[in-house]
């Protein structure tokens, strides 16, 4: 993946603040299950305790910021994502026409305060509705390479074009129309969630079929390689529910999916990168 350089203008830059969280009570093993089902994936996040992802009452913060202090590889990922964000922002902004608003990426470490909740680096990248925008540690994309064995910058794209495809699910209303339905059909609520991951996943591929068309680096817009699409797709099926409940269990169990199997974040991210076209990623039509 080839991409030029902006103005750090699509990020906000929290890893000199350093978060406290005033824990709220649970038993290891509820923490260890929303670990598991929130590990790597950016939604399911363990201050989302209340109703509709309100934050907790319960939860205090305190903040302190200070200098960052950053290899030079972590800055060079810094600059990557603000260039995928810009472009994906892009993307979008034509696709979409005056329905699009913006978001950002907010750059955290260890913990972070959102308007959802205190969250801390163990849940992965996640999308706060309530302020839209994109919350990442970049020590994740560490853990993706070593942890997941999805290597490469546009694995990291990929994850990044995710979250950013469940703020088009919030600007265009159907991230209210699913949880609206959660709310009226709870024994539906992990069957519509693993939709609405799904069609995340199938946005992201939409936006990757956009920057694999050739010159675009040349327009200072990110620009994929023949060999990016494998990488994308290698990320989306070592995130699965089944994957990570078999490396974490060592047992699938189908009714507790909550994001979609390898198989169908593969299948559904191919088809937005194939097509292009938002109209092709109607997970919920099928």
């Amino acid at each position: 993946m080839r991409w030029t350089p902006g103005d750090r203008g699509h990020i906000e830059d929290r890893r000199g603040t350093r978060a406290g969280v005033g824990a709220i009570p649970m038993g290891i093993g509820g923490v260890l299950v929303l670990l598991v089902l929130s590990w790597f994936t950016g939604v399911d996040f363990l201050s989302l305790i209340g109703d509709g992802g309100a934050p907790s009452s319960q939860t205090e913060s305190v903040g302190t910021t200070g200098p960052v202090n950053a290899s030079p590889e972590e800055e060079q990922m810094v600059l990557m994502v603000d260039a995928v964000m810009q472009d994906t922002e892009e993307t979008w902004q034509q696709l979409l026409g005056d329905r699009y608003q913006g978001t950002r990426a907010v750059l955290f470490r260890d913990a972070v305060q959102s308007t959802c909740g205190m969250a801390q680096s163990a849940v992965g990248p996640f999308y706060c509705p309530a302020d839209r925008k994109v919350y990442l540690d970049l020590n994740f994309f560490n853990e993706l390479r070593t942890r997941f064995g999805a290597p490469g910058d546009f694995a990291q794209a990929y994850v990044l074009a995710h979250e950013v495809g469940h703020h088009i699910q919030t600007v265009t209303g159907v991230e209210e129309q699913v949880r609206r339905q959660q709310q009226a059909n709870p024994s539906q609520r992990n069957e519509l969630s693993v939709l609405m991951e799904l069609q995340a996943d199938c946005f992201a591929g939409v936006w990757g079929h956009v920057a694999s068309a050739p010159g675009r680096e040349a327009q200072g817009k990110v620009e994929l390689d023949p060999d990016d699409l494998e990488e994308g797709l290698r990320a989306a099926s070592s995130i699965g529910d089944d994957t990570i409940q078999k490396r974490s269990t060592g047992r699938v169990m189908p009714d507790k999916f909550t994001h979609g199997s390898s198989a169908q974040r593969v299948e559904w991210f191919r088809r937005g990168f194939s097509s292009g076209d938002p109209n092709a990623c109607n997970t919920f039509g099928r």
